[in-house]
């Protein structure tokens, strides 16, 4: 993983699936970060997470689909992020309006403490020493 503030390069594996992700920095004024996402091998996934940066996020993702026909990307995080939990919800558009689910709490979109570049290298479980 890269962490420089203008964007993130990760490598991650789901079961037998591995991607290549950047992700730049939201503009001011925004919310809305531009993702670029590839498909890679295992092996190739294997050959990079030995470059990356020391540490791992591990969560567990579970797709909620929501009444206006919006979905919520739900992390379960463990490990040294044990207790933590994030929902995402993807908009068509940055101004589209969706009303959240009453199990959705506090709004974090612009905490960057939530992003998995910052997750990994301050986690969760360290928060409440803060």
């Amino acid at each position: 993983m890269s962490v420089d503030p203008e964007r993130t390069i990760r490598v991650r594996q789901s079961d037998n699936e591995a991607y290549l992700t950047i992700k730049a920095a939201a503009p001011e004024g925004s919310i809305a970060r531009f993702e670029w996402e590839k498909s890679i091998s295992i092996e190739d996934f294997e050959t990079l997470f030995a470059h990356c940066l020391p540490g791992a996020i591990e969560k567990e993702r579970y797709i909620v689909l929501l009444n206006d026909g919006l979905k919520a990307e739900v992390d379960v995080f463990h490990g040294a992020n044990e207790g933590l939990i994030l929902a995402e919800i993807e908009l068509p558009q940055e101004d589209t309006q969706v009303v959240l689910p009453d199990f959705l709490g506090e709004e974090v979109t612009a905490d960057e403490r939530y992003y998995n570049s910052y997750l990994v290298q301050h986690p969760y479980a360290e928060w409440k020493n803060d």
